[in-house]
């Protein structure tokens, strides 16, 4: 897999809907044979810039290339048909009246008719779903289903797959497990691929990049770790993962929390900052260890791989509830001193909320 190259390339696109404004001078590089996720929530825009990669949407500003041809402008789009994509939607659009063979051979009509049904079955073994070759999409579950529409996707071999929320509608372990499937997928195929999630974990799982969109931009991209320990913005910080929240004045390079004083960064003195705490910053040691804010473990709750702790800070009386991994957490009613890792600590002005 070369990185270096663009698999899917936009550059300037905008896009509105009547008077609606719903992609906004995005730029964004999909690189060859890559799993990129566009991430973000409901409405911003993330589903419009899949049709419009797939030619379903007419461009209206800037240009849309793959593998370095451009198939759209603001002058000219290239239907889709000639642009070698494979799209799958969140309600996976199988054909009601046709086998699941048959769903999986309707878009290979490029091939001779002797060859379609072996290819189609080959994409069905793909995600084991061979044996239900003669089955209706009525008689399957939806993770069958699921797997039925991902098989037409890559039946064809398309050099660009995009998927659109491909996992929303199914429960944790079926998700689990397909998720793990796709990828695998994925990656036998080499296709570049861009999958729409509103889910962070789902793309922080599968994704080699991540561009996260906020009201129709993307606001930061990179690799999931890059994102989630170095969010420019407190939306990054904010929808990456669980943080607590304080605002404060900063005074001589620093910022007074409950917690504890943390670094004020860049920010000025007299600048009024929010500061976002991750759990895993919060170490917590046994209360007779020097430096530290002094708490009490009012509660624990065991959730698995996580354990969830209510800590009231002994000070200010303030109580709050983190989720933390790891062995040997302190028990309910132990006394303990918070450390914070401030690696693990972001700062930002409050007028970036």
């Amino acid at each position: 897999m070369n990185t270096c190259l663009p698999g899917l390339e936009f550059a300037g696109v905008s896009h509105a809907y009547a008077t609606e404004t719903v992609v906004q001078e995005l730029n964004l590089v999909v690189p060859v044979g890559s799993l990129t996720c566009l991430l973000g929530p409901s409405g911003c825009g993330k589903t419009t810039v899949l049709r419009l990669a797939a030619g379903l949407e007419t461009l209206q500003i800037g240009w849309i290339k793959i593998n370095g041809t451009r198939v759209a402008d603001d002058t000219d789009t290239s239907p889709p048909e000639v642009r070698d994509v494979g799209l799958m939607f969140q309600e996976y659009a199988l054909f009601p009246h046709l086998t699941v063979l048959g769903n999986v051979s309707f878009g290979l009509d490029a091939l001779p008719a002797e060859s379609r049904e072996t290819t189609a079955k080959a994409a069905l073994a793909q995600v084991g779903m061979v044996g239900a070759a003669n089955a209706y999409p009525h008689m399957l579950s939806g993770g069958e289903q699921q797997r039925v529409a991902l098989a037409r996707v890559v039946a064809p071999r398309p050099k660009i797959m995009l998927l659109d929320e491909p996992f929303s509608g199914l429960d944790t372990e079926l998700r689990a497990s397909l998720r793990e499937d796709t990828l695998r997928l994925i990656k036998e195929t080499g296709a570049t691929t861009l999958m729409v999630t509103h889910d962070p974990m789902e793309a922080m799982l599968m994704a080699d990049h991540v561009a996260l969109m906020h009201n129709g931009r993307v606001i930061q991209a990179g690799s999931p770790m890059d994102l989630y320990r170095q969010p420019e913005s407190s939306f990054c910080a904010r929808f990456l993962g669980e943080v607590i929240d304080y605002v404060g004045f900063v005074r001589s390079g620093e910022v007074v929390t409950p917690l504890g004083s943390v670094p004020a960064g860049s920010a000025e003195d007299g600048e009024e900052v929010q500061i976002l705490i991750r759990p895993e910053a919060l170490h917590l040691d046994q209360e007779t260890e020097v430096g530290g804010v002094k708490a009490k473990v009012s509660d624990q709750r065991d959730l698995g791989p996580h354990t969830k702790l209510a800590l009231q800070l002994e000070e200010s009386g303030e109580q709050f509830h983190v989720n933390l991994s790891g062995r040997d957490l302190p028990s309910a009613g132990s006394k303990v001193a918070v450390h914070l890792d401030f690696s693990m600590v972001f700062v930002f002005p409050v007028r970036d909320r």
